[in-house]
């Protein structure tokens, strides 16, 4: 938006002021009538030939004196003229126009003289002349030549005044008074030929100027009239700077002026105001008349300008005002549209409790992401608001953006409260359905606790019973509203997934009342059947009731109930919905593959799932994703099979202290691992199906969100202390009974780590592969397939780069997660610890503690080494002491901090004396250095060259990429490389060293091993097919 300033005919009233000033300057100092100044002719007037004293004829007529001076004849006829033009504009108007008395002083000279400046008078003489008065020679000859000579040029003298010709002075007195006249003529009129004309020099020049500043004044505010104004804020504010600095400019020049002008009046009072008694002479204050007339043309001057200034000044703060408030208002609109259109797309109400409570969080952070633009907004429409009721010129341009902004901010605060209010009441439903659904968990664990063998009695079928009308009566507890009720509370809101869930949880709230019921009646029928008296028998030792196996058997849902001869058989499946809706998913899956396959010659060739038909990264992405849905399975069983079942008032009674009080230490974050992959993860590995090339991407996306394993891990060792207390509660049992678990609990727990390590075998199997084309990636596979081979063969290597990057992540993550595990151990660790960067290398070593000050080699070898477990990071070294302690699997060790050391601080040695094992590493800043015994010479080795490698690093400042020095490979230090590869194969090969003990440095060493018993391979490779990239057998990737 372009914007000119219009300063409402203030530039044509400043033009016309400043001409109006101009003029009246010129008329002050006569310039139309006389065009001359002093100082052009100032060496004329230094002659001194005339003179105007500033005396006063009687009727105030100035006197122009012509002195004695002999050379008169030899000035030039144009120097005489200027002289006489000059000294007739001196005076005012008013005084010129009375007419000058000329006064020719020839005493001492001839009537030559006085004819030639009669003559030239009467040719040059400017002004009105009212009379002239000759002082005619002293000596008798040339006055009697005068007296002639002046009878006959009388009638010659062109103008027409008279001549007065005097013989004395005192004659001149009787026509002139003496204080008009100056000394020379016998007056008293004191009269400084040079402070004449300095005065007359002082007064033009400053008149000078202040025409001069006048018509810059002009100049600088036609320019500032017709001042566009760029576009941008920045442009503005230097074009406001640019103006206000010629501004200040100009202005100090007119104050400066005022000064001297000030200076000069002073001046020419001075005489007056040092000597009260003494009065000015006409000069003096014709010149003080100038000097104030010149002053009152400056004062209008300044009086003009600033006031056109401030208009002007105005205006451009005006125009920044605008583009600071049309800028402000694009930024907070932008900010305020990308707000709606993310608060657009939350339209999401959720489907579990959990899930809604993530939705609030996140509506909770929206709205606190916004408060800050909306602020912004309702300042920003303030703003506007006292710009137009400061009579803003754009006031109809701000008002509807102001307008515009409140509106945006009324939108999104209504819509934020509408979407929190929908959520409000998302969040009651699914806690009412969860609330149902776990009344109707804890009936089934009550019938499933229900040992058979007790109800054989009187009393155990009354306890039963008991049991069964407590558990009904605490249903008033909870809000279990009808179907009809529940629909009309909540339609407004249910979706399709939602009224699905509620129609599920309320046909199992049926079914379980319905379970109940029958079990009721059983239990009545058997009641009165042992009311009859029966004759004692003893029971056959088949028929007595037991758990059943659960690798002979499957129980259902409801527990170990048998049917025996005594008690009729009950219908058990509590959740028949679920397997129905999973047998008709699975129906109807088969009949949309044979459907598509009806026209085939060989359908079983056609099945989008058969691995015969895929290409190899299909294939490997298939298998990812069928282990994919069955580990977020997993999880999900453990937390409705063994996390949700402990809120159960029915089962506290299996649980014991230690497991209740730490059961989140026991279970972690496995909640927050579920929400990730079954929400997130899950969907994007999905669309991988059609695009392998998204495969990297994904973990390199959620790069940051796969962190949740480092927490998972780092409570790990944690929870197996808990679970190694409590594995033999009975709760456990129970739980695994119901759930038909093969494995017990933390086996299961163990899945993440073993999901990790399947993410590590995908990548690596498609890396083991040359190139795409070695994949067979169909053309499709990558973008641009149907480019030129150029384009092809450059998103093939960003394809196997992404790769490269991915598996870097993966391998990293791992790493962390077995340093999270392995420094569990470590008894005294600091905190900050993880500040030394990543893990690398760890191992045991004998080690010697030595002063710098002992030099002698034979003196270390007396004292007896100390074992310590130590691990190399990426920016220090730790010492641990090994302590071997006892355990349900014998002596196991056990770690301590001892210290830790920058390796900035170090310097290493080779001790090729004493054995090939050894080397030395001393603390530049310490007192002490240490002798560090491997297992074996290739340990050492290892160690040696991994700790060089650090340092040479880190002394040049390479903190990211370093260059391999065997082959010149970029390796990159976040990432699991050949380093730590190196390192663990290291630590690997000094099983058997002499000196060292041969022990896991951790409990859970054998996490991050591949566990076939736990992951449930995909039935493509149960046909003898192998991943590409991985081994067979048991010689899987060791990580």
């Amino acid at each position: 938006m372009l914007f000119w300033v219009k300063e409402e005919m203030a530039p044509q009233e400043l033009t016309r002021r400043l001409a109006t000033v101009i003029t009246h300057i010129d008329e002050i100092m006569q310039q139309e009538i006389r065009p001359l100044l002093a100082v052009d002719i100032i060496e004329q007037l230094h002659r001194q030939f005339a003179i105007l004293s500033g005396g006063r004829g009687k009727d105030n007529a100035p006197i122009i004196t012509f002195p004695e001076f002999v050379g008169l004849k030899h000035i030039p006829d144009e120097d005489f003229l200027n002289v006489m033009t000059y000294l007739t504009s001196v005076p005012s108007v008013e005084a010129a126009s009375i007419g000058f008395i000329i006064v020719i002083d020839r005493r001492r000279d001839k009537w030559s003289s006085i004819k030639a400046s009669l003559t030239r008078i009467a040719v040059a003489f400017p002004g009105n002349l009212q009379l002239i008065f000759i002082l005619r020679p002293s000596r008798f000859i040339q006055r009697t030549i005068t007296d002639i000579g002046i009878k006959y040029y009388r009638d010659e003298f062109k103008k027409k005044v008279p001549i007065i010709m005097l013989n004395s002075i005192s004659e001149l007195h009787g026509y002139i008074d003496k204080s008009q006249l100056t000394e020379d003529l016998g007056g008293t009129l004191e009269y400084r030929h040079s402070q004449w004309i300095n005065h007359r020099t002082a007064i033009e020049n400053f008149a000078l100027t202040l025409k001069t500043t006048a018509q810059m004044l002009q100049m600088f505010g036609a320019c500032l009239a017709t001042t566009e104004l760029p576009r941008g804020v920045p442009s503005t504010e230097d074009l406001l700077m640019s103006h206000t600095g010629q501004w200040d400019k100009l202005q100090d020049e007119v104050k400066l002026l005022g000064k001297q002008g000030a200076t000069l009046l002073s001046c020419f009072q001075e005489p007056a105001i040092k000597n009260h008694t003494s009065k000015l002479n006409h000069n003096e204050l014709e010149n003080v008349a100038t000097m104030e007339r010149l002053l009152d043309q400056l004062d209008e001057m300044e009086k003009a300008f600033s006031q056109f200034w401030s208009k002007h000044h105005l205006k451009l703060n005006q125009c920044l005002q605008l583009q600071h408030f049309e800028h402000s208002f694009c930024e907070v609109k932008l900010v305020l549209d990308n707000l709606l259109a993310e608060q657009a797309e939350f339209t999401d109400i959720g489907d579990s409790v959990m899930y809604v409570e993530q939705l609030l969080r996140e509506h909770k952070k929206l709205e606190g992401k916004g408060q800050e633009p909306l602020e912004k907004a309702q300042l920003l429409a303030i703003t506007g608001d006292q710009l137009i009721q400061s009579q803003h010129y754009a006031a109809d341009s701000i008002r509807p953006r102001c307008a515009e902004l409140r509106h945006l901010c009324d939108d999104f605060t209504n819509e934020n409260k509408k979407k929190y209010d929908i959520l409000v009441k998302s969040l009651e439903l699914h806690r009412q359905l969860d609330k149902v659904s776990q009344w109707c968990e804890a009936g089934i664990y009550l019938l499933a606790s229900q040992a058979v063998d007790k109800c054989q009695s009187r009393e155990g079928v009354d306890m039963a019973l008991n049991e069964i009308e407590r558990f009904l009566d605490t249903a008033n507890k909870y809000p279990l509203p009808s179907p009809k009720e529940f629909y009309n509370q909540f339609e407004f809101m249910l979706t399709l997934e939602v009224k699905a869930k509620a129609q599920k949880v309320l046909q199992k709230l049926g079914d379980v009342q319905e379970i109940f019921h029958k079990r009721q009646t059983s239990l009545m029928k058997l009641a009165a059947r042992q009311t009859r008296p029966v004759q004692p028998v003893a029971p056959h030792p088949e028929s007595s009731p037991k758990w059943v196996s659960p690798k002979t058997s499957q129980p259902s849902a409801l527990g170990p109930l048998q049917k025996t001869s005594e008690e009729p058989y009950v219908e058990t499946d509590v959740n028949p919905l679920e397997k129905e809706d999973d047998k008709s998913k699975f129906e109807g899956k088969n009949e949309e593959i044979l459907e598509s396959s009806h026209d085939g010659e060989n359908p079983e060739l056609e099945l989008p799932g058969s691995p015969g038909t895929l290409s190899p990264i299909r294939r490997i992405i298939h298998d990812l994703l069928e282990t994919e849905e069955i580990y977020i399975k997993e999880i999900k069983s453990i937390i409705d099979g063994y996390i949700t079942p402990m809120d159960f008032i029915w089962l506290k009674h299996l649980i014991p202290d230690i497991l209740q009080n730490n059961k989140d230490f026991l279970f972690g974050n496995i909640r927050e691992l579920y929400e990730f992959h079954n929400r997130t993860f899950l969907k994007e590995l999905e669309k991988c199906t059609e695009n392998p090339e998204l495969l990297a991407r994904c973990f390199l996306k959620r790069k940051e969100d796969l962190q949740i394993y480092f927490k998972y891990h780092k409570n790990l060792p944690r929870a197996m202390a808990i679970w190694q207390e409590c594995q033999d509660c009975a709760y456990f049992g129970v739980c695994q009974r119901q759930l038909d678990h093969n494995l017990p609990l933390f086996k299961y727990l163990q899945g993440p780590s073993q999901r990790l390590l399947k993410y590590q075998m995908v990548l690596e199997g498609l890396l083991d592969c040359e190139s795409p084309e070695d994949l067979k990636i169909d053309p499709a596979d990558l973008q641009g397939g149907s480019d030129k081979n150029g384009t092809k063969q450059t998103e093939a290597s960003a394809f196997l780069a992404e790769l490269h990057q991915a598996l870097a992540v993966v391998e990293g993550l791992i790493q962390s997660c077995e340093l999270a595990v392995d420094l569990a151990a470590v008894t005294g660790c600091p905190d900050d610890i993880g500040k030394l960067g990543k893990l690398l290398m760890h191992g045991s070593f004998n080690v010697w503690t030595v002063h710098k000050d002992r030099s002698k080699m034979k003196d270390f070898i007396r004292f007896k080494p100390s074992q310590r477990q130590i691990y190399l990071f990426e920016r220090g070294i730790v010492f641990c002491k090994i302590r071997m302690e006892p355990s349900d699997q014998g002596l196991s060790p056990h770690y301590s901090f001892k210290k830790s050391m920058k390796l900035m601080t170090l310097s290493i040695h080779q001790l090729e004396r004493g054995g090939n094992r050894k080397f030395e590493i001393a603390n530049r800043n310490g007192l002490e250095k240490y002798i560090l015994q491997a297992a074996s010479k290739e340990m050492r080795d290892g160690w040696f060259s991994e700790i060089s490698k650090l340092l040479m690093e880190q002394r040049n400042s390479i903190k990211d990429i370093y260059e391999d020095e065997d082959n010149g490979q970029q390796i990159f230090p976040k990432c699991c490389s050949s380093r730590e590869s190196t390192s663990m194969e290291t630590f690997d090969s000094c099983e058997g060293a002499e000196d060292l003990d041969e022990s896991s440095a951790v409990t859970l060493s054998g996490l991050f091993q591949l566990d076939h018993s736990y992951e449930t391979r995909p039935s493509d490779l149960d046909t003898g097919e192998s991943v590409p990239g991985g081994k067979e057998g048991g010689d899987e990737k060791d990580t």
